[in-house]
């Protein structure tokens, strides 16, 4: 029997973030997540470190995100978790337990595409977050993804263009360790001025250009340099965002020109970026587009949008079997 008035747990583990989250009826009543800084040290995420982990973390965060919600168990309607794509490992713990947690209390339980909940995250009911109209573009933007998407119905989405190689995350945190940057170096390049843009088809992406001119720039300037990189780091950072940040409006202006539609969305971690924001803003101005623009919390892994999409299907009795499986590549 659907209730009328649901709470739908969330739950997210697809790389190095354990999270979960609470929603009543588009409201998101708690949001954990736990944080792992031991990859801090390898300058990138060890899966096996990862998932030992997220075997730790989720029992206190799932408790903590109920306390903070302030339900009991019991109430809960539904379970739902992030299926893929994802850590192979990571994703074995947020499915174990997600299943074992709807058997032990008779209630469904939800699969998740993650990158359909960073597209979804829109609809999540918050103050200063505006639901996008139905067809919109979604840009998907994260260190795995990088993808243009035609989003006609909540589950109705089509990729319409994608990186044939690095995704627009690595491309930073690759070029962020390149200058010596800790991990994550993302968050770090701050600025950007062009450095030249790789040639691919008019929708697609390709970042490991990129990637390779800051290697051969860096190189070339600190053999006459030693301090180059010390010397110029904020306008070395400054030169490859702004590359980054114009090629993807580039493109994202192209699938904007074919399909005839000018509602836009973004998602994903790299969404967080401010070059990428105010980019997209002025492109509001100029081109009279409407955006759509996630609250920083729901633009990393989180499980509020692994929320949403479980409250969506629920609504329409989605539910997934106890035979379910995880899915390190899960497609649309």
């Amino acid at each position: 029997m659907i209730q009328k008035n649901c709470y739908i747990l969330g739950i997210e583990s697809s790389c190095d973030d354990t999270a979960a989250a609470v929603i009543n009826n588009g409201e998101i009543l708690s949001n954990v997540v736990a944080t792992q800084a031991i990859h801090e040290q390898y300058g990138g995420v060890v899966p096996e470190l990862a998932s030992r982990a997220h075997q730790q973390n989720i029992v206190p965060v799932v408790h903590q995100a109920l306390h903070k919600a302030n339900i009991d168990k019991n109430q809960l309607s539904a379970i739902a978790f992030t299926r893929g794509p994802g850590l192979m490992g990571s994703l074995l713990v947020g499915t174990s337990f997600s299943k074992s947690l709807a058997l032990g209390l008779g209630i469904p339980l939800i699969d998740v595409n993650h990158m359909q909940a960073h597209i979804l995250a829109h609809f999540i009911k918050a103050e200063g977050q505006s639901a996008p109209n139905f067809p919109f573009l979604a840009l998907t933007i994260s260190g795995g993804h990088t993808q243009i998407v035609k989003v006609t119905d909540y589950f109705e989405m089509e990729i319409i263009g994608q990186t044939i190689d690095d995704a627009v995350g690595e491309a930073f945190d690759k070029s962020a360790k390149i200058l010596g940057l800790p991990y994550p170096g993302g968050p770090l390049v701050d600025k950007y001025a062009q450095l030249g843009k790789p040639k691919v088809g008019p929708m697609d992406f390709s970042f490991s250009g990129l990637k390779t001119s800051v290697l051969y720039f860096v190189e070339k300037e600190v053999n006459q340099n030693p301090n180059f990189i010390s010397e110029n780091i904020e306008d070395i950072c400054a030169s490859i965002q702004y590359t980054i940040v114009d090629y993807l409006m580039d493109k994202l202006k192209n699938a904007v020109k074919k399909t005839g539609i000018n509602e836009v969305a973004i998602g994903g971690g790299v969404s967080a970026n401010s070059g990428i924001r105010t980019a997209l803003k002025e492109a509001e101005k100029k081109y009279g587009w409407k955006t759509h623009i996630p609250k920083f919390e729901f633009c990393t892994d989180n499980a509020a949008m692994i929320a949403i999409v479980g409250e969506l299907k629920y609504k329409n009795q989605n539910f997934a079997e106890s035979n379910v499986v995880a899915s390190a590549r899960m497609k649309f």
